[in-house]
């Protein structure tokens, strides 16, 4: 446990179960605390070398800590920001409030109410900015490109992983469910691979309990249409920088998103990308000219199979977009420029003299 007095900002996380939100926390953390922000992490559901404060530790938020006049506490759920009124606006206690903003639809009347008393907003994009009715700094999520980063030898990465080292490889990669568009990207590679005997698709990804016959009808479909041994489900895994370097291409293929970090994986590993226009994947890819990818309607099948089978038939154009992926993913979407901006609005908040 941190030494509550040497902390400066607070990350709570209340919810137990894994989501893209603790993700975002657990990934974060490590950065900040490189760049030398004071931050600990309150809650559970996180892994156990994250720098943490106990509940107990809340009693002590009436002081402050030991070079600053107040603490930060940074919300990224309405679960989280409720206490963190109460500790600062009833209690009294020496705290500003930070949000962070993913949805990208109307918000509720709750939540309005919460995100007013915010002390500062940001928003994971452009698009989920303009859902929010109060001022707010677009801050986009980055990638870590000491995880992800491209395979020295495709058919080596490929190997490892027990994939046929002589194909190439479409990948879908998340939790398999109808609004992650699984059955999108499974009857896509339906229709394009019998075409194309030099490659085959991987799905990765866990099934929750409530989508588990989703998934056992997508298996079902695959084995009727005689492909059981080219379109894969692996599963989920821990490792999984090591399944986006042995693909060829991937697709994004949500119906609905917050933000959705996948493309920018598949980007950080030079990876060209098809993606639905949902969460903030049209401000991850670069259409076009520069294209790093192509972005198509959501929930538009034909346009997905289309779209795919250009790079599939395309190994140039799929190379210079994988390229062009993997600097964009440096030089705009770098973990360590996202937590910077954040500790800039914390560093505001820090120097303010007055609190609550």
């Amino acid at each position: 446990m941190e030494d509550i007095s040497n902390v400066e900002v607070i990350a709570p996380n209340f919810k137990r179960r894994l989501s893209g939100v603790t993700s975002t926390i657990i990934q974060l953390v490590p950065v900040q605390r490189a760049l030398g922000q004071k931050i600990a992490t309150l809650g559970p559901g996180l892994p156990t070398g994250l720098p943490r404060i106990g509940y107990c530790a809340l009693l002590r938020l009436w002081g402050r800590p030991r070079s600053r006049s107040l603490r930060v506490w940074h919300a990224r759920r309405n679960v989280e920001m409720l206490p963190a009124i109460v500790l600062r606006d009833v209690l009294r206690m020496k705290l500003k409030i930070v949000f962070t903003s993913a949805s990208q639809r109307k918000h509720s009347g709750w939540t309005k109410f919460l995100i007013r008393r915010m002390d500062a907003v940001i928003a994971t994009s452009n698009r989920t900015a303009a859902y929010l009715d109060v001022p707010s700094t677009t801050i986009m999520h980055g990638i870590d490109t000491q995880r992800f980063f491209p395979a020295a030898d495709k058919a080596a990465a490929k190997a490892a992983l027990g994939l046929p080292a002589d194909r190439k490889i479409a990948g879908c990669f998340g939790r398999v469910r109808h609004q992650k568009g699984t059955d999108l990207f499974v009857d896509s590679m339906i229709g394009l691979l019998p075409q194309r005997p030099d490659w085959i698709a991987v799905v990765a990804g866990r099934a929750t309990a409530a989508h588990v016959s989703f998934e056992t009808e997508l298996k079902e479909k695959v084995a009727r249409a005689g492909l059981a041994d080219r379109i894969l489900f692996v599963g989920e895994h821990t490792n999984i920088p090591d399944w986006y370097r042995a693909l060829d291409l991937f697709v994004a293929p949500q119906r609905w998103e917050g933000f959705g970090l996948t493309p920018l994986e598949a980007m950080a590993t030079q990876v060209p990308v098809v993606a639905t226009d949902v969460g903030a994947f049209s401000e991850l890819l670069v259409t076009g000219q520069d294209e790093t990818g192509i972005l198509i309607a959501a929930n538009a099948l034909t346009e997905m199979a289309e779209a795919a089978g250009v790079f599939m038939d395309d190994a140039e154009r799929a190379r210079r977009a994988g390229e062009r992926g993997l600097a964009r993913a440096r030089e705009v979407f770098s973990i360590q420029g996202e937590a910077s901006r954040i500790g800039a609005i914390y560093e505001k908040l820090l120097s303010d003299t007055v609190c609550g």
